[in-house]
């Protein structure tokens, strides 16, 4: 093309250059040459045969790689925002540039997960903005630390690692995160710790933080768990009676988890274990005094020593108080003896009594009463079998309904007693290993058979009955003088079946019979007025003749009752 005489087909191929050159270059970053300065302004020849102006701070800056500004002759990137203004000139910007070669480096590290390097400047709503060499960026306030930072000025202006996590740049938004880098190092410090850390190491750490299950120790990076089981020998109810935080603790390691980076911790491995030879320390039997620690629903722990607990099961208690809460007997701090009853060194338990301490009640009771002593108590309790009396050493002894009376029925005379009546009742007997004391009330009153026995009561003798009460099989009745009770069936009411009738009694009515029965081992006395009349028809017939005499059995009883009326009135 001769670029003197051009032709319009050169014009054209201009014209069609031009325009291809302005799409290439408008909104993009372009070289361009310095050629001038002008006061603050530099003057800047991008190639388009159009000079653009851009202000001399723009290529100066805090922690800019181009710091100190730029001279006649350089060669810079800017940013083209349009080919020509109204001035004729091209609207040049080199912090455009920059921020889109910023862009496009954070695009390539946001894509490989790596870190970039950044500055805190300025404070916003809801975090603070990081200027990524050029590109502006959002830090929220959470992403600022790992755990929540109140003063956030040491960090600002101070170049430091941050992860890309979001970028939008059809919206210009970059959210970045500081948190993720420092747990990423802190992770990293951890696996080194751990790897470093082994079972049965002594290490010394700082407490950090105290629970109600025991205490997170920081062992320089990492932080292991003391549980309160393993704080000391003895129970300690919580961890802060041992512990404060900030206080440097030595500590040896119990388990190390490699995988989740758990580390368990122990103060009492580092002492002797006071369960060495436990069983020739405390041996079956003897007695030794120690303090009550906890007490539970079904025992008291007692403190034998430091780190030595035995457990008084509530069975083991009380000789007496049966079903009663431990707390109702001994109370925490308590000073009390105790006997050992049994050592488990592998299972770490010792069981005790408090109760062995103590004289058994049964024992001293047969000693200060023994069997056929009388003794008075309270009812304490009725039942469908007897009485429950409260006697002297808190312990009870059952009066049994068959000892309640000796003639009545035991259902019916136990209702003549209530709770709280004073009554006296006879030892019969105290079995001290099932813990059972007999009594009887009817003893106290001698054995009716026995009184009847040593007088003329016996078989077939002869006796005078009032009737108690008409029923109609028969008569209740009761020998007269004695406390013996008798029924007299109907059959036994006559020799005549006509008289068999209980209605022609009434109740005081008195009569003789003959006592067919009296038997001390059952406790039975049966009479009969028919046995009567047949053992006097006998008598009468052998002393006032026989029917074979040719005398009627009537003349006959009528002499034998004549002579009996005058033996009576002599």
């Amino acid at each position: 093309m001769d670029t003197l005489n051009p032709t319009r087909d050169d014009f054209a191929a201009l014209l069609e250059e031009s325009f291809t050159t302005q799409e290439l270059y408008e909104g993009a970053v372009v070289k361009g040459t310095v050629i001038a300065i002008e006061k603050d302004l530099a003057v800047i020849d991008v190639g388009l045969k159009v000079e653009g102006r851009v202000p001399m701070k723009e290529f100066g800056g805090k922690g800019r790689e181009d710091e100190g500004g730029v001279k006649v002759g350089d060669e810079v990137e800017v940013y083209l925002e349009r080919v020509e203004n109204a001035l004729g000139e091209a609207v040049l910007s080199r912090d455009k540039a920059r921020r889109e070669e910023s862009w496009v480096r954070l695009e390539v590290a946001f894509e490989a997960g790596e870190k970039v390097t950044g500055q805190i400047f300025n404070q916003v709503k809801g975090g603070f903005t990081v200027d990524l060499d050029g590109a502006v960026a959002f830090l929220p306030r959470s992403q600022v630390d790992i755990r929540p930072v109140r003063d956030v000025t040491p960090l600002m202006h101070t170049p430091q690692p941050f992860q890309i996590l979001k970028m939008d740049k059809r919206r210009g938004n970059i959210v970045v995160s500081r948190r993720v880098v420092l747990e990423e190092t802190r992770a990293e410090q951890r696996s080194e710790l751990v790897q470093s850390l082994e079972e049965g190491q002594v290490v010394e750490g700082v407490v950090k933080n105290i629970t109600d299950y025991g205490a997170f120790v920081d062992l320089g990076g990492i932080d292991g768990l003391l549980h309160v089981t393993d704080i000391a020998w003895r129970r300690i109810n919580h961890p802060s009676e041992v512990l404060s935080i900030g206080q440097t603790v030595k500590v040896q390691i119990i388990r190390v988890n490699q995988e989740t980076h758990r580390i368990s911790l122990g103060m009492k491995q580092l002492e002797a274990d006071p369960w060495d030879g436990i069983e020739a320390k405390y041996p079956v039997g003897a007695k030794f005094t120690g303090r009550v620690t906890n007490i539970t629903d079904y025992g008291a722990f007692v403190e034998l020593e430091a780190g030595i607990e035995g457990l008084i099961h509530v069975s083991e208690m009380s000789w007496t108080k049966k079903n009663v809460h431990p707390g109702k007997i001994v109370s925490t701090s308590q000073e009390v003896e105790v006997m050992i009853l049994e050592v488990d060194p592998v299972k770490r338990r010792i069981s005790l009594g408090l109760k062995q301490t103590l004289q058994n009640p049964w024992e001293a009771f047969a000693e200060k009463f023994p069997v056929g002593t009388e003794v008075e108590g309270e009812v304490k309790n009725k039942t469908e079998f007897g009485l429950f009396i409260g006697l002297e050493g808190d312990v009870d002894g059952m009066v049994h309904l068959s000892d309640l009376d000796w003639n009545r029925p035991g259902e019916q005379v136990i209702e003549e007693y209530k709770k709280g009546d004073m009554v006296r009742a006879q030892v019969l007997d105290v079995d001290v290993e099932k813990e059972r004391i007999s009594l009887g009330i009817k003893q106290l009153g001698g054995d009716p058979f026995d009184t009847a026995a040593a007088g003329e009561i016996r078989k077939g003798a002869v006796v005078t009955c009032e009737v108690l009460e008409v029923k109609d099989n028969g008569l209740e009745a009761k020998i007269v003088d004695t406390d013996l009770s008798t029924f007299v069936r109907r059959a036994d009411l006559s020799r005549d079946r006509a008289e068999q009738r209980p209605e022609r009694f009434s109740v005081g009515e008195k009569f003789d019979a003959r006592i067919t029965q009296f038997d001390k081992k059952t406790r039975r006395v049966s009479v009969s007025i028919k046995a009567l009349e047949i053992a006097e028809e006998k008598e009468a017939v052998a002393q006032y003749g026989s029917s074979d005499s040719g005398a009627s059995l009537g003349d006959i009883l009528g002499a034998a009752l004549k002579a009996r009326e005058e033996g009576d009135e002599e």
